[in-house]
């Protein structure tokens, strides 16, 4: 099971911190959000040395947001459901994968921090 954390946006004080799984294994990063019904608002998925992703077998469309290795933001995208890749306009570090309804909580440039869940 992938250990849980808390994303909070440091730039932006008024955003409510959310609470992540951290992926850090190969099985953990391949599987992703794939196959699950539904994201819960205020859940997500944090996949650790990842740059692209892909929505096959994701039913949802989900926030994309992918960080340099000090947490600042680098690109974002809406990703739809059964595309086949998304990928960063740079290298990235981590992808943060969150509920659709937060696109406008991040912004390229600002800085997240991880916290224990």
């Amino acid at each position: 099971m992938a250990k849980l954390a808390l994303v909070r946006n440091v730039t932006r004080a008024g955003v409510a911190p959310l609470r992540v799984e951290v992926c850090e294994s190969l099985v953990c990063r391949a599987r992703g959000l794939m196959f699950r019904r539904h994201l819960s608002r205020d859940d997500g998925l944090l996949l650790v040395h990842e740059s692209a992703i892909h929505m096959m077998f994701v039913r949802f469309e989900l926030a994309v947001f992918w960080l340099d290795r000090h947490l600042h933001v680098i690109d974002k995208v809406l990703a739809k459901p059964w595309r086949p890749a998304y990928f960063p306009r740079m290298r990235a570090a981590y992808v943060l994968e969150i509920h659709p309804a937060h696109w406008g909580d991040y912004e390229i440039g600002d800085q997240l921090q991880l916290a224990p869940a």
